[in-house]
């Protein structure tokens, strides 16, 4: 997502656009995913699925600080407005799975594919609403793995549009 939204944010200029979306993603993916993958590793976190509820807070908490200071690095460093929106957007949809998860298991793939479809609909147009249907795909994935129930699968794809097109439309 990172990579569209900032190719398209910085169009015709695509090797500033891709250094920025790499930007993007290092604090909003590849960090987040080292915190899990270390936990594994190190035997504090069980799976990479974190599927014991007690195990949740310590890398959901990192990940957040980790999108966070991604913002700052983007805001400081002059990213595009749209990009630096899309990675609040990740920050704000990580925060509702964040807080859910203490209590339930939400779908975070729904909840992160769901909110970022919605705003590749708010950036380009209703044309891309097909794509939901890689939401859809996502969530069979999950319930088909066990690592979710039908309920948890939507109710992350619908807190993931809730909380991502509006957070999109006050920002980009």
């Amino acid at each position: 997502m990172p990579v569209v939204v900032a190719l398209h944010a910085t169009a015709p200029a695509w090797l500033t656009g891709l250094g920025w979306a790499l930007l993007a993603m290092l604090f909003s993916a590849v960090v987040p995913y080292g915190i899990i993958w270390l936990g594994v590793r190190r035997g504090r976190l069980t799976d990479h699925h974190i599927g014991v509820r007690e195990q949740r807070r310590a890398p959901l908490v990192g990940g957040l600080l980790s999108v966070l200071a991604g913002i700052a690095a983007l805001v400081l460093l002059g990213a595009p407005r749209a990009l630096v929106a899309m990675v609040v957007v990740m920050f704000a949809v990580l925060l509702v799975v964040t807080a859910v998860n203490q209590v339930w298991k939400l779908s975070a793939h729904a909840a992160v594919a769901a909110g970022a479809v919605g705003v590749l609909v708010v950036v380009f147009g209703p044309a891309l609403l097909v794509a939901f249907g890689l939401v859809a795909l996502i969530g069979w994935s999950r319930v088909r793995l066990g690592d979710h129930t039908t309920a948890q699968v939507l109710a992350g794809g619908v807190a993931g549009v809730l909380v991502g097109v509006p957070t999109y439309l006050l920002l980009g």
